[in-house]
């Protein structure tokens, strides 16, 4: 039940919310008003073909059932929303409708949130990490202004973990199995919840009789029935999901709409991530040839124009070498290994069974934050967006954080929030997005706490704190000068963003892992 100060929190979300509504939408607005004509005007058998606009529909199932769900009431609310042919429809009746959904969608997170707090022990701390949350920067500028649904989504996230933190492991496995079926990107932290549920449910073990204390045997018998029961679980959400379109023979055609990988390694702004700074590193070479002779004649300038200038596309480096995608896949699997590291030393903690299961759901969250942040650190073409992937869990542990996790995560939000600034290129978002960001980092920095009762600002370290105030002059060069003041140079202000996020990132992404891991 929700007491008057949760309705009261969740009008003035609201509230903040509906202000958002006159601003610039991207063309994902247009993405998802086409995929309700497509559920809607169309059968089954061809969504997955339907492509007379170029925005297709590329999500898994459980994510198109949900757009014809909504399809069925922009029917009512105005029939041209759902008109195949009414490309880039978007008149005031519709926006309202699209607007309104997201809103009542994120509802799913509202109650996931406020289950965490309920499973926390409604300590003040979590309330606070909680609605932290719910009005992040980032639901704000990819929701409510650029327009996608990942409020829904990342609640449904959230309820998986907070399964997991009340020890209803196998819900949470089941959950999860929902949400791939939603949106195939959480497929990033898939790795963790395999090896979480694994050691932490599947595997059963038995202190017998007259055995050394300490020594436990594996129970196979035990082990294999919950092995199964978790097995059918997933199969059965599956088979919902992708056995209608089995019986069409039509999975080929849904896995090359939900792969693309014809995409090049860089989205058209740099994601603030390891390949950002490679790229970046690959211009300053470019830059240092003209005035070095010695890097001039190494390299062959001839492919200059289809270096890395942002486009979507085959990236290639002029003097770097070109990663393929199975480089990244490598990478990245190299990178998950601190999360399995934490997963690994979680399952041999000791102690009474509600502390081991209160230490396992929090270490099963560290892996499930590292694992993500492997995943954007090196993955192929990586969205900026992405980063909303790290910062959800990792939000859900301030509810009661160590002074290192609390530093890191300060370091993160203020330049993972500040990273999604070119989503919002309009001069109207301007003063919307440096006042949602400058309000939201403030009240963390101030009332978040730490375990030992420092708050997030105090437990930052000197060079930190620069870091954090750097990112006001970034701002004034990237966002206030005007843009004949680049000269030749136009990519420059995205390029000085996605650096500077990217070092915040690739910091804090170190940090983490020897506070979870070490």
């Amino acid at each position: 039940m929700l007491g008057a100060k949760d309705i009261a929190f969740l009008l003035v979300g609201v509230g903040i919310k509906l202000l958002l509504w006159p601003a610039y939408h991207s063309t994902d607005f247009e993405v998802h008003r086409n995929w309700l004509a497509i559920t809607n005007s169309l059968p089954l058998s061809k969504w997955y073909y339907e492509d007379r606009s170029e925005w297709t529909l590329d999500y898994p199932p459980f994510f198109a059932w949900f757009e014809w769900a909504l399809s069925l009431a922009a029917q009512w609310w105005d029939p041209r929303i759902v008109q195949l042919d009414n490309l880039g429809y978007a008149t005031g009746s519709c926006v309202a409708f699209q607007r309104l959904t997201v809103m009542v969608s994120e509802l799913v997170l509202f109650s996931a949130l406020g289950r965490f707090v309920q499973a926390s022990g409604g300590t003040k701390q979590s309330k606070i990490a909680a609605a932290l949350m719910f009005l992040s920067p980032g639901f704000m500028f990819v929701d409510h202004v650029h327009f996608q649904y990942n409020g829904f989504l990342f609640g449904i996230m959230v309820y998986s973990l907070v399964f997991a933190m009340e020890g209803h492991d196998l819900l949470a496995g089941t959950t999860f199995a929902v949400l791939l079926c939603f949106k195939h990107i959480f497929m990033y932290i898939a790795p963790a919840y395999f090896i979480y549920l694994a050691a932490g449910y599947c595997a059963v073990f038995r202190t017998r009789r007259r055995q050394p204390v300490g020594r436990c045997d594996l129970d196979v018998g035990a082990s294999a029935q919950r092995l199964a029961k978790l097995g059918a679980a997933v199969v059965v959400v599956f088979a919902v999901a992708f056995g209608p379109f089995a019986v069409l023979r039509q999975l080929p055609q849904l896995a090359s709409r939900l792969f693309p990988f014809k995409r090049g390694l860089c989205h058209a702004y740099w994601a603030p991530n390891f390949w950002a700074l490679y790229a970046f590193a690959d211009r300053l070479l470019i830059l240092a040839s003209r005035f070095v002779p010695a890097i001039g004649h190494a390299i062959d300038l001839s492919g200059l124009a289809a270096s890395t200038r942002g486009l979507v596309g085959d990236t290639s480096f002029a003097v770097l070498p070109d990663i393929p995608p199975a480089a990244t896949f490598i990478a990245t699997l190299l990178a998950q290994i601190p999360a399995y590291a934490v997963l690994i030393r979680g399952s041999s903690s000791s102690g009474s069974r509600n502390k081991k299961r209160r230490s396992g759901s929090q270490r099963f969250i560290q892996s499930v934050v590292l694992c993500a942040y492997a995943s954007y650190m090196f993955g192929w073409h990586v969205h900026e967006k992405a980063i909303l992937l790290i910062l959800a869990p990792l939000g859900l542990l301030t509810a009661a954080p160590t002074q290192g996790t609390l530093r890191m995560f300060a370091v993160l939000s203020t330049a993972g929030y500040y990273s999604l600034f070119p989503l919002l290129f309009g001069s109207q978002e301007l003063p919307i997005k440096a006042a949602v960001l400058l309000i939201w980092v403030l009240c963390s920095l101030a009332l978040l706490k730490s375990d030992r009762g420092l708050s997030a600002w105090h437990c930052l370290l000197r060079a930190e704190r620069l870091y954090v105030l750097g990112h006001i002059p970034l701002f004034i060069a990237t966002e206030l000068l005007p843009s004949c003041a680049f000269g030749r140079l136009q990519f420059l202000p995205l390029a000085l963003v996605s650096v500077y996020t990217a070092l915040g990132v690739t910091y804090s992404w170190l940090g983490l892992i020897h506070e979870f891991v070490l």
